[in-house]
């Protein structure tokens, strides 16, 4: 058997060292899996996020805020009883946090109970992020959820 010197196991450890690297590459694929990003339009709201902050602490102050719940026909918000809906837009935005293509981005109206429906039709099994926006007399609100759809 040769002598083994530091030249060899310097040698031996930058080989491990690329095997290792190499592995991790072609191994672990997933990492680019969900590298999208949250919205196309990323940079431009990123320029208006002061809004959402204030239409955030504005929704933050309400006694009553707006609520969801889940059952077979969709996911239904309901605002408060005695909201007054006139002059008010409502929209919302239901992001996929794993896949784009399966957000849902509407414009929609309060029916005589105060509430609306996001049928079941629309959505798939999975973790949406639920991004309920509304303008009274114009003046902007807005109140996230986190959703598991099952």
């Amino acid at each position: 058997m040769k002598n083994f010197s530091w030249g060899h196991g310097v040698v031996i450890a930058l080989f491990a060292f690329i095997a290792f690297i190499l592995s991790m590459l072609f191994l672990f694929p997933n990492g680019q899996k969900n590298s999208e990003m949250v919205t196309d339009n990323y940079y431009e709201e990123e320029l208006q996020y002061q809004d959402v902050i204030d239409a955030k602490k504005r929704a933050d102050t309400l006694q009553e805020k707006p609520t969801y719940s889940q059952d077979t026909n969709g996911i239904k918000i309901q605002f408060p009883k005695d909201y007054n809906n006139s002059n008010t837009t409502v929209k919302f935005v239901l992001n996929r946090t794993d896949d784009q293509n399966l957000d849902i981005k509407k414009a929609v109206q309060i029916d005589a109970n105060q509430s609306f429906t996001i049928p079941t039709r629309v959505l798939s099994k999975g973790n949406y992020t639920l991004r309920l926006m509304w303008t009274k007399d114009k003046t902007d609100y807005r109140i996230d959820y986190d959703v598991i759809w099952k």
